[in-house]
């Protein structure tokens, strides 16, 4: 997953469904003060939700081939790297084009790391896993920091607890896996999936109470 294989990624795949309705929803607002909202903050967080249920869904499908040595592994990185990409293209129009690319950056390197970890693990390399985790919790800091300074609303600390607590998640669905204790992995699975919910509800949440006036009632 270099930059070559990024770069093939943006220009080849299309947006999903998901990203396209929470752009479309928001867009004509974000660039016409004077236009009427089309869409309600319940339609675009169903929109946000799909978008981060995607990045755990393709996590999880990525942990799954890859410690298995599955032939998908690559093409489903790919579609993970994808997804990347559509969450920073869904708050472009409420925080322009520079910071939908740096979270699709930051998201970017959250996924390389992953991929690292999941490798450090599989192998049993332990001083490579507990670096490669350090890295993981230090780009969920800089996530954490970045959206915090594009809306007060988003406090860094609670911030950085999610995002935490996300890594930690995924990383016992790694270690459900390995140990083959399949009632832990799909509970870690269940459990970061209802988590990731919760924190793609903050996103919106945050969004709607900084552009309230975006928002059909």
């Amino acid at each position: 997953m270099n930059c070559e294989t990024r770069k093939f990624v943006r220009s080849v795949w299309l947006a999903p469904a998901a990203a396209l309705l929470l752009v479309a929803a928001i867009a004509q607002a974000q660039t016409s003060p004077s236009a009427v909202p089309t869409a309600t903050a319940v339609e675009v967080k169903l929109a946000m939700r799909k978008l981060w249920e995607e990045h755990i869904t393709y996590t999880r499908n990525y942990i799954i081939s890859a410690l298995a040595g599955l032939p998908d592994s690559d093409a489903v990185a790919r579609r993970l790297l994808r997804n990347q990409d559509d969450i920073g293209d869904a708050i472009k129009p409420y925080y322009g084009e520079a910071a939908g690319e740096k979270l699709s950056a930051l998201l970017q390197d959250h996924i390389q790391i992953a991929t690292q970890v999941v490798k450090a693990a599989k192998a049993g390399q332990k001083k490579q896993l507990a670096a490669a985790q350090r890295k993981w919790s230090a780009n969920g800091k800089e996530i954490a920091a970045f959206l915090s300074r594009a809306n007060p609303n988003w406090r860094k600390k609670n911030l950085e607890e999610m995002l935490q607590k996300h890594l930690d998640l995924t990383s016992a669905e790694v270690v459900g896996r390995l140990n083959k204790d399949w009632v832990a992995d799909i509970q870690a699975y269940d459990d970061g999936h209802t988590h990731m919910l919760m924190f793609a509800d903050t996103l919106t949440d945050g969004i709607t109470k900084q552009f309230p006036g975006k928002f059909r009632k």
